[in-house]
């Protein structure tokens, strides 16, 4: 079997064709084809069920898609602002504290990105010099080891794992060892990337977790980058807690979110950061470098968005648990050992109970044996043994697509071992 790609495969595939282009430097090499490509043309050429990339199979509210069509026949169709339309500045503000009680100034204290992806990108970019120290959670979303090779800067990561346990998977969640953390710290250290609710494990940091992490950043004069773009999808009555909420943290924290998520339009890119405005201003100096603007007509369209009444933010969550709870019997079913998630819209299972301890292996093949795609966490990871096996899935789906998708993965039953 042709190797499907890249980091499944350990080397830099395109389209199943080597790439052997000795231009690329050294330290992107490794990025030279990302899992999402690779696992979404697997599923193309086989014609299994996409639930390897993380993307809605529905449009967003039609309000939001309407506001875009009238911004394009109004004519906002040149450059936006450098920091993003006045409109959607001040609705990240109101929205902040609507939701956070923080006040931040849409003036000099946010900045509208060419999605989140481009956000932590400049962000780190514009804070890190060369040897420099990002520490971050592993698994971690692959554009993080990127953003941190391109700066020249070392990623030093914490493993978040789960406790082994008696209650069985769904009762446990994962977590960090406090020394682990500590010891990631040290006198290089100048970022600290956070992901909460986290991709692709669905954990949600709590306070107790993010206070040690905030107070670690003081102690070694170290930014706090957080990515919160699912920060709307948090389940069985659990909180998002922000960094920048907690005491002393906001004068030391980028926030970044987008639409993408919230809103079901992953293809409109349209993100931002908020934050102290001299972090902020620098971010923009890079940020104008590399795409300059973005998404003139689906800046305004957001900004309305952004204010929607709470029974559409209630309605996303009891509409993506429930997604979430189909998704997981269907897998348990299957005879995955399941992780509940407590936010996102991913969930990741061990494949152990099937006879398959390696995940790569599997995702390889699982298109032909259930004609489901899926992803390996392991590529997600610097430490691959500690989550060979885990296996992630998107549900952010719709419920036919994810019903067949929980009938052909039952075709994987009869696989099922001794443990």
């Amino acid at each position: 079997m042709r190797p499907i790609g890249g980091r499944l495969a350990g080397l830099g595939y395109r389209d199943g064709v080597p790439l052997t282009d000795p231009g690329l430097v050294a330290r992107m090499r490794p990025f030279a084809s990302t899992i999402f490509a690779e696992i979404t043309a697997l599923a193309t050429r086989t014609g299994a069920i996409n639930l390897g990339q993380g993307f809605p199979d529905t449009d967003g509210p039609t309000t939001l898609l309407d506001a875009a069509v009238a911004a394009i026949r109004g004519g906002a169709n040149q450059y936006p602002p450098g920091p993003g339309v006045p409109e959607l500045r001040t609705a990240v503000a109101d929205h902040q504290r609507r939701f956070y009680g923080l006040e931040v100034d849409p003036e000099t204290e946010v900045l509208v990105t060419a999605g989140a992806t481009e956000a932590i990108a400049a962000a780190v970019l514009a804070l890190c010099e060369p040897g420099d120290e990002v520490v971050t959670f592993e698994p971690y979303y692959d554009s993080y080891a990127a953003s941190i090779a391109l700066a020249g800067a070392q990623r030093r990561t914490v493993p978040l794992r789960v406790p082994e346990g008696p209650d069985g998977p769904d009762q446990r969640e994962f977590g960090f060892d406090e020394a682990r953390l500590r010891a990631a710290f040290g006198p290089r250290t100048r970022l600290v990337l956070v992901n909460t609710p986290h991709n692709p494990t669905g954990k949600v940091f709590t306070r107790a977790e993010l206070e040690l992490i905030g107070a670690l950043a003081a102690e070694h004069g170290a930014v706090v980058v957080t990515d919160e773009v699912y920060e709307h999808q948090v389940y069985d009555d659990r909180v998002h807690v922000p960094m920048a909420t907690l005491p002393g943290m906001a004068e030391h924290t980028l926030t970044i979110s987008s639409a993408g998520k919230t809103f079901s339009v992953t293809g409109w890119k349209i993100g931002w950061v908020h934050g102290p405005a001299p972090l902020v201003a620098a971010v923009r100096a890079v940020k104008q470098f590399l795409t300059f603007v973005s998404g003139g007509p689906f800046q305004p369209a957001v900004a309305g968005a952004l204010g929607l009444g709470d029974e559409f933010y209630l309605g996303l969550v009891a509409e993506l648990q429930r997604k979430r709870d189909l998704l997981a019997a269907g897998l348990d079913a299957a005879g995955f050992e399941v992780f509940t998630p407590g936010g996102t819209y991913f969930v990741v299972a061990d494949a152990r109970g099937l006879g398959f301890d390696d995940g790569v292996d599997l995702c390889r093949r699982l298109p032909e044996l259930a004609g489901v795609a899926a992803v390996p966490v392991s590529v997600f990871t610097d430490d691959k043994e500690a989550s060979r096996s885990l296996v992630r899935f998107a549900f952010c789906k719709r419920d036919e697509v994810l019903g067949e998708a929980a009938e052909r993965l039952g075709r994987l039953a009869g696989r099922r071992t001794s443990r």
